[in-house]
């Protein structure tokens, strides 16, 4: 039996239990601080400072505290608390083990810089007396470092936060790669259409047709956005190719339900449906190589009243920028691989050609992909259109990241569907009316703004059954200054065949304007063969009427189209564009398309002569346009000053609807 004085009195058991009840408490009130160190957002001095007071609140009620000699005293002699002999490994042990424990890594250099302090601190014989700190005094001393503290803190948390941060960047990357590999499988498989392509008799243009638009749906954004640029002019392609991918001005694969919602929820946080009455993500009205656009009612206040007013809701496809890169890498490789599947194929010296081109055709093309350039573009032009009776843009209600939401066009159509319903006896009418206006929307924004539309096909001209032009779609805005004088030199070329200037112009537009006198000459033995095989002889300035009187107008057209062959010739010949006057090219093609579209049915000979018509008639319209807007400001001005009602307010200034009918 153990002897009875070394037994523990029952007082002191019920003071070790007591403890034992107060350390659990000192841990609970650790608690805030190890979550405020735990947490990823940084901490500030107050946070820390309560903290430390919550802490020390535990501390100052635990029994130790207290002045309770005799269990001081029994637990001394056991060194179950420390002791002048004992404190400083007990602060070691604290140290290694808040090292050790804490939920921030601490760097292994300022472990080191304490212990050089601690033992620089212990050496002093006046610090071996610590064991008999006050917890006041230890709470003074972290109170003099708490913005040091602070600051260390949370340099740390920024270094876990750097850390999870590299970690989420390469999973990122790696999902993009995943997903690439996905892209890459499609297009690839899409390659499979070239080998039927050229077992078809060259001749059967329709069963060629129905190959390459089945590539093209197949391939996906990138090669749809190509078709469109070589939809734009027929006369690039036999006319059954033509048509075959004109459809894509309108007719592109939808996205996906989900898609549609996970952009809504990725830029707004919300779905559609809590933002909008009758969207439906599952039934776009058109899509695009960019995204689907879609019609929906969202309320509106007006006049302190709530009003539902349809909208037009145009959505961007996801990872549209990685099927653009993708592509061209495809593209790439189908040519490094093309002596394979057709070694002796007319189609190789093209591809070679646009390989030359495909850099600067994506790097263009990915400014159409920032929707917020898209905004910026489209509220510049609307506010230009208020001033004019001849083109509208819609209204641009806002935008994000891959969302644009605009005006409802209620009263305007496409301009071949426009065509496609109008009665044959309007139908002559609404031709001079139309090509007269889109003749002089582009004049005025090149000439007077300096820029124009970049993608004015067919699809991006909404017509309202005035015969008004609604101008859609400003992803794509060429600017000409500093242009204009190199365009005009080249188109001049172009039509009178001077390939001496011809070769000069296109070699100052290419990536590589300093070229020798060599190569020039070599681009221009090469212009000279394709005008030749063509039947196009040198023109003067001054010979036009006579080519006029000994060719007609089919001659001026077959000219015309000159300017677009000699184009993509120049690419065999080795010359790259630059993207800008790659894709200033590419808007006149597209807005060329258009009027071509307008009288696909008809004798060049009514184009051409309409487009005279419009020429001559641009002072009188221009005259025209501005008195509208004159008209219109005095209107508003009047409307603005007076304080009438609403109604008789409209009755002074209508709105725009009324004016332009």
């Amino acid at each position: 039996m153990a002897n009875k004085a070394d037994a523990a009195p029952p007082g002191l058991l019920r003071e070790l239990g007591a403890l034992t009840v107060s350390t659990y408490a000192v841990s609970r009130g650790f608690a805030p601080l190890l979550r405020l160190l735990a947490s990823d957002q940084d901490v500030t001095r107050e946070a820390l400072n309560q903290a430390i007071d919550t802490a020390f609140t535990g501390l100052y009620k635990h029994p130790l505290l207290h002045q309770t000699e005799r269990l001081t005293g029994y637990l001394r002699a056991r060194k179950l608390i420390p002791n002048e002999q004992s404190t400083e490994e007990l602060i070691r042990f604290v140290v290694e083990q808040a090292v050790a424990r804490s939920p921030v890594q601490v760097p292994e250099q300022l472990v080191q810089e304490f212990w050089q302090f601690f033992n620089e601190l212990f050496s002093s014989p006046e610090i071996k007396g610590l064991g008999e700190l006050t917890l006041d005094m230890v709470r003074l001393v972290i109170a003099t470092y708490e913005p040091l503290l602070v600051e260390t803190i949370n340099i740390l948390k920024a270094g876990r936060r750097f850390n999870q941060w590299q970690m989420q960047e390469i999973l990122r990357r790696a999902a993009t790669v995943r997903q690439d590999i996905v892209i890459i499988r499609r297009q690839i498989k899409a390659l499979r259409h070239i080998k039927p392509f050229f077992q078809v008799d060259p001749k059967d243009f329709k069963a060629q047709a129905q190959i390459v638009a089945a590539m093209v749906r197949e391939f996906g954004p990138f090669f749809v956005k190509m078709a469109q640029v070589a939809a734009a002019n027929a006369d690039f392609l036999p006319d059954e190719i033509a048509r075959e991918l004109a459809v894509f001005h309108e007719d592109v694969e939808p996205m996906t339900e989900e898609e549609v919602v996970q952009a809504f929820i990725e830029c707004y946080g919300k779905p559609p449906h809590k933002l909008y009455l009758d969207f439906d993500p599952a039934r776009p009205v058109k899509s695009g190589s960019v995204g689907s656009v879609y019609y929906a009612k969202k309320p509106f206040i007006e006049d302190g009243r709530e009003v539902l007013r349809a909208v037009v809701i145009k959505v961007g496809r996801q990872n549209i920028d990685r099927e653009f890169a993708i592509g061209k890498l495809v593209l790439g490789l189908a040519i490094m691989s093309s002596q394979y599947w057709a070694p002796h194929s007319k189609l190789a010296p093209f591809l070679r050609a646009m390989q030359a081109q495909v850099d600067e055709f994506v790097a263009g093309f990915v400014e159409e992909l920032d929707f917020d350039a898209e905004a910026a573009n489209h509220l510049r032009f609307y506010r230009r259109s208020l001033k004019s009776q001849m083109w509208r843009v819609p209204e641009l209600y806002g935008h994000s990241r891959r969302i644009i939401e605009m005006e409802y066009l209620a009263d305007a159509t496409s301009l071949t569907r426009g065509l496609r319903r109008m009665p044959r006896s309007e139908r002559r009418r609404f031709q001079r009316q139309v090509s007269e206006r889109l003749l002089y929307t582009l004049l005025y924004h090149v000439f007077v703004h300096h820029e124009m539309h970049g993608d004015l096909h067919p699809g991006n001209v909404m017509v309202g059954s005035d015969g008004t032009l609604h101008l859609i779609d400003w992803g794509n805005v060429v600017g000409l200054d500093g242009k204009w004088n190199l365009i005009w030199d080249y188109l001049a070329a172009a039509i009178t065949a001077d390939t001496a200037q011809l070769s000069d112009a296109l070699l100052r537009m290419s990536t590589e304007p300093d070229a020798g006198p060599a190569r020039q000459a070599e681009i221009k033995a090469l212009l000279d063969e394709t005008l030749n095989k063509k039947g196009i002889t040198p023109l003067t300035r001054m010979g036009f009427a006579f080519e006029l009187r000994r060719g007609g107008f089919e001659g001026l057209h077959r000219r015309g189209q000159s300017v677009l062959h000699l184009m993509s010739n120049t690419q065999q010949a080795g010359l790259v564009l630059r993207r800008d006057y790659l894709h200033l090219s590419r808007a006149l093609f597209a807005a060329a398309g258009s009027f071509g579209s307008l009288y696909e049915n008809d004798p060049r000979s009514r184009l051409l002569l309409d487009l005279l018509r419009g020429v001559v008639r641009l002072p009188a319209t221009l005259a025209q346009d501005k008195l509208f807007e004159e008209v219109d400001g005095l209107r508003s001005r009047l409307a603005r000053s007076l304080p009438i009602p609403r109604l008789l307010r409209e009755r002074i200034a209508p709105p725009r609807a009324q004016l332009e009918h």
